[in-house]
C-alpha cells in the first residue's frame, strides 16, 4: 500500500492541546473508554484531561512524534532498562482526574506489571484523526525504521476483540495473551514487533486479569506469581 509523503517531526509543548484532542477522540471510540469512565456524560472531559497528561509525560520522559499537520501522534518510551517506579505518575493521575483516577491507575499498574523486560521501545499511545490511516501508518513506519536500524523490538497494547485487524498488526506486531480488564472490561492485547531477523519466542507473561478491587491508589498491586518476560 502506498501513501502520500507525510512530514514527521518531534512534538513540542505548543502541540499538546491540539494533539490532546486527537488522542481523546481516538480514546472515545476504543473499548476501554467506557470501562475507564463509566459515566457517559463525563467521559469526553475526563479523557481529554488524561490525554493532556499523557502527552506532557511523554514530552518529559519519552518521545512524542507527530505529523506536520498534527493528524497523528505517537508516544514512545525507550525501555533499554526496566522502567523506574511510577509513583509520581499515580500522583498526577489523582491530581488531574480526581475520582476517576483509580480506574486509570489500575490500568497503568497492570500494564506496567507485564511489559517485557528485554530491551525494546514501548509504543505507549498512538492516535490519528478520523480518516487519517495513511498519516498514522507513515508516522509509525518512520519510527520503526529507526528501531530496525538499531536492531530493537517494539511493544504496544491494543484493546478490543480482534488484535490481528489493528493498524499495528499490519505493521508487524504480533498479538500475545491479553490483560483482561474486570469487571466487564475489554481485553487489552499485548503486541510484540520483533527486531529485524528475530522471529524467536518472546517469552511474554501469561494472561492477566485486572480486578476493580485491586486499588493501586492505595498500594502497589502486582499479579501473584507473575513470570517475567525476557
Amino acid at each position: 500500500m502506498t501513501f502520500p509523503k507525510t512530514v514527521i517531526r518531534r512534538a513540542a509543548v505548543e502541540d499538546i492541546e491540539p494533539l490532546a484532542r486527537v488522542v481523546a477522540d481516538t480514546l472515545m471510540v476504543q473499548p476501554t473508554a467506557a470501562w475507564l469512565v463509566p459515566h457517559a456524560a463525563e467521559r469526553a472531559g475526563v479523557l481529554l484531561s488524561y490525554a493532556r497528561l499523557l502527552l506532557t509525560r511523554g514530552l518529559n520522559e519519552g518521545q512524542v512524534v507527530t505529523t506536520g499537520d498534527q493528524a497523528a501522534v505517537s508516544v514512545w518510551y525507550s525501555r533499554l532498562e526496566p522502567p523506574a517506579p511510577a509513583a509520581p505518575w499515580v500522583y498526577d493521575l489523582q491530581r488531574n482526574l480526581g475520582s476517576h483516577a483509580p480506574r486509570f491507575a489500575l490500568l497503568h499498574a497492570y500494564v506496567d506489571a507485564v511489559v517485557p523486560h528485554s530491551p525494546h521501545h514501548y509504543l505507549a499511545h498512538f492516535a490519528a484523526r478520523t480518516g487519517q490511516c495513511g498519516a498514522a501508518h507513515a508516522l509509525l513506519s518512520s519510527y520503526h525504521r529507526e528501531l530496525d536500524a538499531e536492531g530493537l523490538p517494539a511493544y504496544a497494547e491494543v484493546s478490543g476483540a480482534c488484535p490481528r485487524e489493528s493498524l499495528i498488526a499490519r505493521l508487524g506486531y504480533e498479538p500475545r495473551s491479553p490483560v483482561l480488564l474486570e469487571p466487564g472490561g475489554p481485553a487489552l492485547w499485548r503486541m510484540w514487533r520483533p527486531s529485524s531477523g528475530d522471529r524467536g519466542p518472546d517469552g511474554l507473561p501469561c494472561r492477566v486479569r485486572a480486578h476493580r478491587f485491586a486499588m493501586p491508589m492505595r498500594r502497589c498491586v502486582v499479579p501473584a506469581a507473575l513470570p517475567r518476560s525476557p
